[in-house]
């Protein structure tokens, strides 16, 4: 039965079938090969099953004031504003650039839609100042999967929906490991400058400054809102993501006048393509997901790799690991959908908090999603920057290096994410 279903997924992968095709031929052979009494209206259950979920209407709402404030002058105002600060320092653009993915994570909850958004007005502005084509996309790439940490963060809603966790902690637990992963890449540009000597901008003025925050300061808003509405109760995820929307639309249409009312068709149209594609994944998760747990698959597997009652730093490295892997080769929602049902009840047993698991799933969400050979946001920077792939991953290994110390961190520290909630 593992051998069916591990076969025909390799088998479609190799021959370059869209993802959703081996999510769901692979259980559907393994339901007529070994479940002949399983009646297959079963199946269409499941992949309906799989998009029911209320939590799951955040998400198109998220992307869509995300595409929103991309077509409008929000990225440039946080940039700006950033940059007065810390420009003039050593490092102070490459720190401008982690900076801005940072703000702009906390508004978008998407690394591709942050790799688009703040990678072509900075990687400009960084190789002008001599930095290398592979410094300036490498940084770029993996300061845009800080998104996936700072919320809203599409893979944790994902994991909520799995998993039945609150998305408002999981929310709420990301702030401390995205900032954590801030801090990492800004000593690290700062370090980096100052060892090959870059030359430094010169220093704003405090009205400079002033100004620059003026402009900013409705942009700012967006996390602030989402934030304290969820940590104080005002509203859920879902309602959250309405006022976002709401938010970008008077903000962008209204206030700066950036966007248009004709533009608002073309904008929805990129959201629909993007928001059709996630739900499909998650509809066939939940299907692959039903069958490998009606098989009995997960315990096979968990039992022979972990034994029968492993400590809690054992699931967790084990998590780690298969997240950390099943990434680098496979979209992260397809992972956090099917992985974290086999994980999940091993890690309640041993006394895990839900909460903390997620943080450390997505955050190998966040990493794989720049890790050779087939690491998303790579593949979103070739096309963006126009870039061969070599030209990209070159500029990968130390921002590879400080995350998985980041993420050692996260597994013996877990009072980092969760010291907000507690």
């Amino acid at each position: 039965m593992v051998g069916l279903l591990l076969g025909l997924m390799v088998f479609f992968l190799l021959f370059n079938f869209p993802m959703v095709i081996p999510m769901v031929a692979a259980p559907l052979a393994v339901m007529i090969g070994f479940m002949p009494n399983m009646d297959l209206s079963m199946s269409v259950q499941q992949l309906i099953a799989g998009v029911s979920a209320q939590v799951l209407l955040s998400v198109p709402m998220f992307i869509f004031a995300a595409d929103i404030m991309c077509a409008g002058s929000t990225t440039q105002r946080l940039l700006d504003l950033v940059e007065t600060f810390v420009g003039h320092i050593h490092g102070g653009m490459a720190i401008t650039t982690a900076a801005t993915c940072t703000m702009f994570g906390a508004i978008s909850g998407s690394t591709q839609a942050t790799v688009v958004a703040i990678g072509r007005p900075m990687r400009q502005r960084l190789l002008k100042l001599g930095y290398k084509d592979s410094d300036s996309s490498g940084l770029i790439i993996c300061s845009a999967i800080i998104a996936l940490l700072i919320p809203p963060s599409i893979s944790m809603i994902m994991y909520a929906v799995v998993t039945g966790s609150s998305v408002g902690n999981l929310f709420i637990a990301g702030v401390g490991p995205g900032i954590l992963m801030f801090i990492f890449f800004a000593v690290y540009s700062y370090l980096f400058a100052k060892f090959k000597k870059m030359p430094c901008q010169e220093k704003a003025t405090w009205p400079q400054r002033l100004a620059a925050f003026k402009r900013a300061i409705l942009p700012l808003g967006f996390p602030i809102i989402i934030f304290i509405g969820i940590y104080g109760g005002f509203f859920s995820p879902t309602e959250a993501s309405a006022i976002a929307v709401l938010y970008a639309l008077i903000l962008e249409m209204l206030v700066y006048r950036n966007v248009k009312t004709k533009d608002l068709q073309k904008i929805a149209l990129s959201t629909a393509v993007v928001t059709c594609a996630v739900f499909i994944l998650v509809s066939g998760g939940q299907l692959f997901s039903w069958v490998i747990s009606y098989a009995k698959i997960p315990q096979m597997l968990t039992s022979t790799i972990l034994g029968v009652d492993p400590s809690a730093l054992k699931i967790l490295i084990t998590v780690t690991i298969f997240f950390f892997i099943g990434c680098m080769f496979v979209d992260s929602l397809v992972v956090i959908i099917i992985l974290s049902p086999i994980f999940f009840p091993l890690a309640m047993k041993a006394g895990i908090d839900p909460i903390h698991l997620g943080i450390i799933i997505t955050l190998q969400a966040a990493i794989g999603s720049v890790s050779p050979p087939f690491g998303c946001n790579i593949f979103t920077g070739c096309a963006i920057f126009n870039r061969p792939y070599g030209d990209i991953v070159k500029g990968l290994p130390p921002y590879l290096i400080m995350l998985l110390f980041i993420t050692l961190i996260v597994i013996l520290c877990p009072q980092l994410s969760l010291f907000l909630l507690n």
